[in-house]
């Protein structure tokens, strides 16, 4: 599993951000709830962009934010 700091190390210039559904520790400044189709419409590019997506995770965590993603376009 990746984790926060590791991400931040690898990402070379891609946009990343951070939701946390569970619990937010103190100062806290990103989402708070978890992916749905409203959070993504928020974050995602536009659909004419072509813009790529890559979903890692439990089954139906990839498969919610996939249907999310289609959703949009």
């Amino acid at each position: 599993m990746i984790h926060r700091d590791e991400l931040d190390t690898y990402r070379d210039g891609a946009e990343v951000s951070y939701t946390l559904a569970r619990s937010q520790p103190p100062g806290w400044t990103g989402f708070s709830r978890r992916i749905n189709a409203a959070l993504l419409k928020e974050l995602a590019w536009p659909a004419e962009e072509n813009p790529p997506a890559f979903i890692c995770g439990p089954t139906s965590f990839v498969e919610t934010a996939a249907a999310a993603l289609a959703g949009l376009g």
